[in-house]
């Protein structure tokens, strides 16, 4: 028998407010020693919920009102407490969702993993230490003999995902499952968790199962796929079978959601409205209100299981012969509309220009707190960005893009460089001088919920800047209106122009989905009538579905308004849809340098080949391989001598390792710093 956890009818409640929330509604599923089953959808479908019942870590308000969870035929919902613990960390192990919040702070990392040994296989002293040293080395963390007796605090984000994963695989689990284990990470750090795991399923034939809203992973990771939806699955295939031809209409529009660069300058398909409460009583279908081809039925009766082909099942009226006749709506067929032509930029100066710019952190050490260093965060970067246009600036976390986007509104200052905006040099401009500027220049930051006071309506967090500023109307508003707007109108046209309800001003941030206060964010910016955006990171942790609202919005707004973007990501599918250029950046500098389409297609630079190639394909005949990464980002306090990026570069020369490379002009628009290529000297807007 090669059945390891069979889910059947699984049904889990959280008792929470006067309606209970049916977060599970007869979940059913089955997964084979080995194997890795992909749990997909938005957030809000009950994918983590799933996980926590299986675990029986359910909050205090949670209740598993029926079913039965079998693991190697026993059910584990019917054992004690006292043999439920036995199972954890040894039979099934589970990598959560934040490390941060998971990991005790308090611990060194040593101590926790020795928790699982001395518990599951009775390890002490030297043999739990050699233990210990051994899962971490496994997980890829340098130096483990040292960094074992360290605090959680001390390890960067990617580090803490693998001694999450070492922490859970020290009871050589028969099944791991994985909660978004590589949301917001890095595509490099990404990468090097997915080869983990997989190399490590292999060596213990350990079954995983993989709770995501990427495809990308999935593609890459999964030999089946559960397409989750409102408390129930509604779709189950074979990874093939799936992205050959997926067969609900939720399914399919996930795919149309997804940002590529052969969709820019089109609207991406967008999934309307929300994933419905789950405190109330279902009719129909639950995506019928969502759905593009719902008819009368969807609303007032339940679908059931269709077979497609093979194990390739759907739970879709359309798939009823004796209803409807069989709609197979292939990828290609879902309608997208063209959007309109970008701006042209005008043939002058560009609006901004950034020259040179450094941000030097001292650090400070003894009683007197002498400089005894600095930290070089951003270490000489130079960028051009045109009016209407968007630049993208990607890289690794911890490369400075963030610094660089703080300096360039002087909300940190530059410890030398320029920063020269429509005519106006930003660096060393006094506080007054810069007051009238700031309506111009705003920043999207990328988390809304810490940017958005928890204690304003969200009326006054849009009326704030208007108000500081003395700005009456949005420029958006008075474009349609003779007369100005008074303020509230002036926050309604702002909702309405995001996609909000004119009603959601009376609520607080605690109140919307991270999309919802993503867009309040966006609204609160363009409110005083910015002509530059910089976001940073804006749809990081969102779902394909809410992504694809962000990024239609802000191609919207550009085309409207003709505004202008420096878009902070580390995510390339989302750069391809959106930029124009391309800039990125590696330990304090710009490494590579051109318009979208020269550095995507024909990247120069070693990193950004590296960067590349550890994107998750959803098109796995691509024959891409990946180019692995020695070691993690070098520490910007002592950056390395000659080109920072050679300890880790496949093709160093000892020449790397001597002085860093002058620009190497690969084309009149596109450069990188490398002695692979003829160096040449350049203007100044390129030199670093």
């Amino acid at each position: 028998m090669n059945t390891l956890l069979e889910i059947e009818n699984l049904k889990t409640v959280l008792h929470t407010g006067s309606n209970p929330v049916c977060a599970v509604d007869g979940l059913s599923l089955t997964i084979n020693k080995g194997e890795t089953f992909a749990l997909l959808g938005e957030s809000g479908c009950g994918k983590s919920m799933t996980a926590l019942s299986i675990m029986r870590l359910l909050p205090d308000t949670g209740e598993i009102q029926a079913g039965a969870v079998r693991l190697n035929g026993n059910d584990v919902l019917q054992l004690p407490e006292a043999s439920m613990r036995r199972i954890r960390g040894k039979l099934i192990s589970m990598i959560f969702q934040e490390p941060m919040l998971s990991l005790n702070p308090v611990m060194t990392i040593a101590d926790q993993i020795d928790e699982v040994l001395k518990q599951h296989l009775k390890l002490k002293n030297d043999a739990a230490e050699h233990r210990i040293m051994e899962l971490l080395e496994q997980v890829g963390i340098p130096d483990a003999r040292r960094r074992m007796h360290e605090y959680s605090f001390q390890f960067s984000g990617g580090m803490k995902q693998r001694v999450m994963i070492a922490m859970a695989l020290a009871g050589q689990p028969e099944l791991l499952i994985a909660d978004e284990p590589t949301t917001a990470l890095d595509v490099t750090i990404q990468s090097q968790v997915l080869d983990l795991l997989r190399q490590v399923q292999q060596q213990n034939h350990m079954a995983i199962l993989l709770i995501t809203h990427d495809l990308g992973v999935v593609s890459e990771m999964a030999q089946m796929v559960a397409v989750m939806y409102a408390g129930e699955i509604i779709e189950q295939a074979p990874r093939e079978n799936f992205f050959a031809q997926p067969a609900h209409p939720y399914s399919q529009q996930l795919f149309a959601s997804l940002p590529a660069k052969q969709k820019r300058h089109q609207a991406l398909a967008v999934i309307s409205g929300t994933v419905p409460s789950l405190s109330q009583q279902f009719k129909g279908c639950r995506f019928a209100d969502r759905c593009t081809h719902a008819f009368a039925r969807c609303h007032d009766t339940e679908p059931q299981w269709h077979a497609i082909a093979g194990n390739h099942k759907v739970r879709c009226h359309l798939y009823d012969s004796a209803v409807a006749p069989v709609q197979d709506k292939p990828i290609a067929d879902i309608a997208l509309k063209t959007g309109a032509a970008l701006p042209q930029p005008p043939a002058n100066e560009p609006l901004l220009q950034v020259n040179g710019l450094k941000v030097h952190f001292p650090i400070r050490k003894g009683l007197f707190k002498r400089v005894v260093g600095q930290v070089k965060a951003v270490d000489g970067v130079s960028l051009n960005i045109y009016a209407g246009k968007t630049l993208a600036l990607v890289g690794e976390s911890g490369c400075g893009k963030t610094t660089v986007g703080k300096s360039i509104l002087q909300l940190i200052e530059p410890t030398a460089g320029n920063v020269r905006y429509n005519g106006h040099e930003l660096v060393g401009m006094r506080r007054e001088q810069l007051r009238p500027l700031r309506a111009q220049l705003q920043f999207v930051f990328q988390d809304p919920y810490s940017s958005l006071n928890p204690r304003m309506r969200i009326i006054d967090i849009l009326q704030e800047g208007m108000n500081a500023l003395d700005i009456d109307a949005p420029a958006m508003n008075t474009q349609t209106s003779q007369t100005p707007l008074s303020r509230e109108k002036a926050v309604d046209a702002l909702l309405d122009c995001v996609g909000l309800p004119v009603e959601a001003k009376w609520r607080y941030p605690h109140e919307f989905s991270g999309g919802q206060r993503q867009r309040i964010a966006i609204a609160r910016a363009l409110a005083v009538n910015p002509r530059l955006l910089i976001c940073d990171e804006p749809t990081s942790a969102l779902d394909v579905s809410v992504q694809a609202q962000i990024l239609n919005l802000l191609n919207t707004l550009q085309d409207d308004f003709g505004l202008t973007f420096l878009f902070i990501t580390h995510n390339i599918s989302v750069v391809e849809y959106l930029a124009d250029e391309i800039a990125v950046m590696y330990l304090g500098r710009i490494v590579e340098y051109g318009r979208i389409d020269e550095v995507i297609e024909n990247p120069r630079h070693p990193y950004t080949q590296a960067l590349l190639s550890a994107v998750p394909m959803i098109d796995q005949s691509v024959n891409a391989s990946m180019i692995k990464l020695k070691g993690d980002l070098p520490s910007p306090a002592s950056p390395p001598v000659g080109c920072h990026f050679h300890p880790r570069c496949p093709r160093a020369m000892p020449v790397c390792s001597q002085s860093y490379p002058a620009a190497s002009i690969i084309s009149p628009t596109h450069y990188t710093h490398c002695y692979l290529y003829s160096q040449e000297h350049t203007t100044d807007q390129h030199e670093h």
